[in-house]
């Protein structure tokens, strides 16, 4: 659903203009409210409402008796925020999230599918940088080519 990388800007207010595509991508598919979340490898996760219930389902059967599974969904949920595009197309990213992020100014949203990735450019590029030159490797070792 969401595909692509764009280089982007945090304005002063602390708000994102998501690409124009993932807004085509979002009235298309009648998708109304975001969620972003803390993700992995020091990024924001956004996901479409429905997306979103989806992975709450699951989040919420892990047993809460374990204790990853509590320090995860604490990290995830405690995180959460969610968002609807103002007439510019901008959402507002809180303080803490771009702080977990590493975001000053330049960003890079991503889509990855199901979800859009909204990167601090610097973490973005390094982690590309690193990633790039083992992406055949890594295929072979996941699809079993």
């Amino acid at each position: 659903m969401f595909y692509g990388e764009y280089l982007h800007s945090i304005d002063r207010k602390g708000r994102l203009v998501l690409p124009a595509r993932f807004r085509e991508t979002a009235k298309e598919n009648l998708i109304e409210k975001f969620f972003v979340t803390r993700g992995l490898d020091k990024c924001l996760f956004m996901f479409s409402e429905e997306e979103w219930r989806s992975q709450e389902q699951k989040f919420k059967a892990l047993s809460f008796t374990k204790q990853e599974a509590r320090k995860f969904n604490r990290m995830f949920f405690s995180g959460a925020v969610d968002v609807v595009f103002d007439q510019q197309g901008r959402i507002l990213i809180p303080q803490y999230l771009k702080d977990y992020a590493n975001i000053k100014r330049d960003v890079m949203v991503v889509g990855v599918s199901n979800r859009i990735e909204i990167w601090s450019k610097d973490l973005w590029e390094e982690f590309y940088n690193e990633v790039q030159p083992e992406f055949e490797k890594i295929s072979e070792n996941l699809l079993n080519i």
